[in-house]
């Protein structure tokens, strides 16, 4: 004869701990899309929209400005880390609207990457003829 204990459910199978939750937030964070600039961002950004800009903070720890690249192409922002740097960084963004690249600043200060985008203003690309 088999002995096999019976053990409820609720006796091991118990919530999740907080580390858990904590390393599950960030791998999910970690293989998302690119995220959306409208959308809820993610841990360790902070997102900011005014009539002329838009404002990313993104923490960016043990990095110097040299290790850093950020690329703008369109609607679409890019920050990565250079090769050798002592941690990887790689987000994007998609902004409702394109980005004046000349008018938009980044500044590193405290481990703290502010990027101030400069939306683009619609320019008409209507002509005129004249009627002979």
């Amino acid at each position: 004869m088999i002995f096999a204990p019976v053990i409820r459910r609720a006796a091991y199978a118990q919530a999740p701990r907080s580390a858990d939750l904590a390393l599950q937030r960030f791998l999910m964070g970690a293989l998302a899309q690119p995220a959306s600039a409208a959308a809820a961002p993610a841990a360790g950004c902070t997102v900011t929209q005014d009539e002329k800009a838009t404002t990313l903070q993104l923490d960016v720890p043990g990095l110097a400005r040299e290790q850093l690249s950020i690329s703008i192409e369109g609607q679409v922002v890019q920050v990565q880390s250079v090769e050798g740097a002592p941690r990887k960084v790689q987000r994007a963004w998609e902004l409702p609207t394109e980005i004046d690249a000349s008018a938009s600043t980044a500044k590193l200060e405290n481990g703290v990457l502010t990027l101030t985008l400069v939306r683009l203003e619609p320019v008409s690309k209507a002509t005129t003829l004249t009627i002979h």
